[in-house]
């Protein structure tokens, strides 16, 4: 395993977007770190306010800061509001890069997203991909924000020497996420829908798209712990993928999902609806030459996320209402 950076025994940790699937993962992962976990909620700050967020930052001095706050969603809702989806995405990012370097912060992670490289990037995708082609249209705009926010990190570590370091995760599911049958992604929305279907008798399940393109998955407990391993041991110009290494059909994963919630019905296919990128696998082996591999595999990390989706479904958060939380 790669040399000790920086321990984060005793460091205090700022972590925005906290209430959000990725956020919500990384603060479960610090708590065995013997570090102070700091947190805010949204209602209190506002992180497309930069003199709120800068003045936030000051005050609370966190000698290491986790940008994993954005606004998030699937291919429809990044394709209908590309508005928001570029301009808050872009004005959180520099306010608490920006914020966090001008509070002497120690070390920052940025959190990307695998929709940064070009939709027909050559696969698995390795990080020197990036700004390599085209995006995939139905996602450029958070592709965008998260790109500039990238370079800002890079621009910051070039400029003032700060140890601001960036990682690109692949597809996520587990605990937390947003189960909305229109704005979520791929894997809360197959739950969701093939658990009313399943409550429903319905007979069949239409899944978007053609089912055949190709993705990589993985837990984000995984992810919460390749975060913490990078702020501990890594410290560099490059970006890092942070990929499970498995990739499966959509029509593949929804067969998954579907035995894990328990409907054994068949599914169509409804081509009205885009595919997104044909295929997006990462290259993660920069990440396993430093000494991280994910743990948790598949069919235990759905029968999780699934019993997840049936706690939430007696909340609040089942009915929408965790659409817009920042993560």
């Amino acid at each position: 395993m790669k040399d000790l950076i920086l321990s984060l025994d005793g460091l205090r940790v700022f972590v925005a977007g906290h209430r959000g699937m990725v956020g919500a993962a990384i603060v479960r992962r610090l708590q065995s770190e013997g570090c102070e976990i700091s947190t805010v909620d949204r209602r209190v700050l506002d992180l497309r306010d930069q003199a709120a967020t800068l003045a936030f930052l000051r005050e609370n001095r966190p000698d290491v800061v986790v940008v994993a706050a954005a606004k998030v969603g699937g291919i429809l809702a990044n394709d209908s509001f590309p508005v928001e989806f570029l301009a808050d995405n872009l004005a959180i990012a520099q306010n608490l890069i920006e914020g966090s370097y001008k509070a002497q912060a120690r070390k920052l992670l940025f959190l990307g997203s695998s929709c940064v490289y070009p939709k027909l990037a050559p696969q698995p995708i390795t990080e020197d991909s990036l700004l390599t082609g085209p995006l995939e249209p139905t996602n450029q705009w958070y592709a965008v924000a998260k790109i500039a926010a990238i370079k800002l990190c890079e621009a910051f570590r070039r400029q003032h020497g700060a140890d601001f370091i960036a990682a690109m995760p692949t597809n996520l599911y587990g605990p937390g996420d947003n189960y909305h049958p229109e704005h979520s992604h791929v894997p809360a929305a197959l739950i969701r829908r093939f658990h009313e279907a399943k409550l429903a008798h319905a007979t069949s399940v239409a899944i978007w798209g053609s089912g055949t393109p190709l993705r990589e998955f993985m837990h984000v407990d995984d992810l919460a712990d390749a975060c913490v391993f990078l702020l501990k041991h890594y410290s560099g110009d490059s970006i890092v993928n942070i990929g499970g290494g498995e990739e499966f059909s959509i029509s593949e994963f929804a067969r998954l999902i579907a035995k894990t919630v328990g409907y054994a019905g068949p599914l169509t296919y409804d081509p009205s609806r885009p595919d997104g990128t044909p295929r997006k696998l990462l290259d993660s082996s920069r990440l396993r030459a430093l000494g991280w591999a994910p743990k948790i595999n598949i069919e235990a990390g759905l029968a999780a996320t699934y019993a997840d989706f049936l706690a939430m479904n007696t909340a609040a958060a089942y009915d929408g209402s965790a659409a817009e939380r920042p993560r």
